[in-house]
């Protein structure tokens, strides 16, 4: 048991425990729910808010905040939308769908490194820069498109939204691609090493050598890059595209990086147990829609099990702290 906990971490372990008596309540309660079908709706509904934790991840591990990424996820999709309406909308050919994915990734790009910029070299806090950033994005998306939304893309986007391979959603393997590229940038790159030391304490960070500033400009730049894709992947999923899709997840992203052990003052946190974090909420979703409860209370289940989680850590400190003095 202990070489297990050493293994999964000290956050993976108890978070698998609770995704299986997760799994077995609501398999008990209802059989449909490890069905084909819901396991499958499952799969597709995972993937755009895994990717928005994603980008909120990294910002809080480094100490800040990204509150615009639902916001730059729609105008990005917005861009490629644009882009294939001037190829023909619905007519539009593969290669206008390159060209708008593109600029959907530039626009991401851009917005993150201007906050970056900004947070890095003004020293603006990040919870009011990507405010600011919020409100700009939404006004310019509310502006451009009237409030209304953008609908009829081309059916290979289908693809994309609702296709699989050898079984598998491909958003849910888009999603699984993504966090194992973030495993990867956060425990094997300097620049994930240089994350955790600028969340941990970013003036012993610099004076270590580290170039903190140009840390904290990747670190909002990447984060709207897979925020662009989120975008991408709702446009294909929903065919179509507004200013206002997924605003109700914001919030939930911040609660599955707290779920999933992410230190909320930055510096210390893993991508594996946000994911199964993730897992969970979506199970706990699909489970109480399947009993026929209503979703707000969906909402609210998600934030007293948050409340247990912590109450749960508490308990685990307070225990291994009285081990720790017996010994």
């Amino acid at each position: 048991m202990i070489r297990l906990r050493k293994a999964l971490g000290v956050e993976t372990l108890p978070l698998l425990v609770m995704l299986a008596l997760v799994v077995v309540v609501f398999a008990l309660a209802t059989p449909r729910f490890l069905t084909a079908a819901n396991l499958g709706s499952m799969a597709v509904q995972l993937p755009v808010l895994g990717l928005l934790t994603l980008a909120m991840l990294v910002p809080i591990l480094s100490g800040g905040l990204n509150l615009a990424i639902i916001y730059q996820a729609n105008l990005s999709g917005l861009t490629l939308a644009w882009v294939l309406l001037s190829f023909g909308g619905s007519e539009a050919g593969f290669g206008a769908f390159v060209l708008g994915t593109v600029a959907a990734i530039a626009v991401g790009a851009l917005s993150g490194l201007i906050m970056g910029l900004v947070v890095a070299y003004i020293g603006a806090h990040p919870i009011l820069v990507s405010l600011a950033m919020m409100i700009f994005l939404r006004g310019l998306g509310e502006f451009m498109t009237r409030g209304g939304d953008i609908s009829g893309f081309p059916d290979y986007m289908r693809v994309i939204g609702h296709g699989d391979v050898l079984g598998v959603p491909v958003p849910l393997l888009i999603f699984l691609g993504a966090a194992l590229l973030w495993h990867v940038m956060l425990k094997r790159t300097r620049h994930g090493f240089s994350v955790y030391m600028v969340g941990s304490n970013i003036d012993a960070a610099e004076y270590s050598g580290l170039h903190t500033k140009r840390t904290l400009t990747l670190i909002y730049t990447i984060s709207g890059v897979i925020c662009a894709i989120a975008g991408i992947l709702m446009a294909a999923r929903f065919n179509s595209v507004r200013v206002g899709h997924g605003e109700a997840l914001l919030l939930v992203t911040v609660l599955a990086c707290f779920l999933g052990g992410i230190d909320p003052f930055g510096g210390f946190g893993k991508v594996l147990p946000v994911v199964l974090a993730l897992m969970i909420l979506q199970a706990l979703s699909s489970g109480l829609n399947l009993l026929g409860a209503n979703q707000h209370l969906s909402t609210a289940v998600w934030g007293l099990f948050l409340i247990g989680v912590m109450a749960l850590r508490w308990v685990a400190q307070q225990w291994n702290s009285r081990r720790r003095r017996e010994i």
